[in-house]
């Protein structure tokens, strides 16, 4: 079947859309709990995702309903935050860092917004090496934001961990705007198109980019 494109329906978009992103993050408002995160984040010089990213996780995770969910990329808690905001009050978070200091700023995030421990895992490691011992097919939700060098691969063993209907979330889909670009021929570009291929080629899977933030890769287990 051939693919139809905007230009072939008669549809323009307009030509600069810097305005518009601008309007759609600031319509996500943050409270001053989400801003202690982000300032925690800053110092700890770990760049937090955008606010139009958190209220994207919290609305995803609100219609979602996820019961156990996968973090890789804690940061101070910015993201986490926004899932555990809008996940059912049972739900289970895992987040997994490499950063001792940014797991602490976590946990100092989760308890001033009064989650019960008992609803957030912090796991210090690697993810390539903690995602392999985490169940498969058990999880209804996976975060990825995480370094590009290993973003395939942690992007491959989250097929493994999701269930029928469980939902795959990439951060910086976009790479900071060059997966737009052909031209561009970086690593970690490259990385974040064969990622995009993944889930695009797989049957499994119903995809959408969407442009929020630095791009979120969406993916959901059929």
């Amino acid at each position: 079947m051939a693919r139809i494109h905007y230009s072939d329906e008669g549809r323009t978009m307009g030509a600069d859309k810097t305005t518009s992103w601008s309007y759609a993050e600031a319509f996500a408002a943050e409270d001053e709990l989400a801003y202690r995160a982000r300032e925690r984040s800053l110092a700890l010089r770990i760049p937090p995702v955008t606010p139009g990213t958190a209220a994207a996780l919290t609305v995803l995770a609100a219609a979602a309903r996820p019961a156990t969910v996968v973090e890789v990329g804690t940061g101070a808690g910015v993201s986490g935050l926004a899932l555990l905001r809008g996940l059912p009050g049972t739900s289970v978070l895992t987040t997994i860092d490499t950063d001792i200091r940014a797991l602490r700023a976590a946990r100092d995030t989760f308890r001033e917004a009064g989650i019960p421990t008992s609803r957030t895992r912090t796991i210090p490691g690697r993810a390539s090496l903690v995602m392999p011992r985490l169940s498969a097919g058990a999880y209804d939700l996976v975060f990825l934001d995480a370094d590009a060098e290993g973003i395939l691969d942690y992007a491959e063993e989250a097929v493994r961990l999701l269930r029928p209907g469980g939902m795959l979330v990439v951060n910086d889909a976009l790479s900071q705007d060059k997966v737009a670009q052909p031209a561009n021929r970086e690593e970690n570009t490259r990385t974040m198109r064969a990622v995009h291929r993944l889930f695009r080629e797989d049957e499994r899977f119903s995809t959408a980019l969407l442009t929020t933030g630095s791009g979120l890769l969406l993916a959901v287990r059929r």
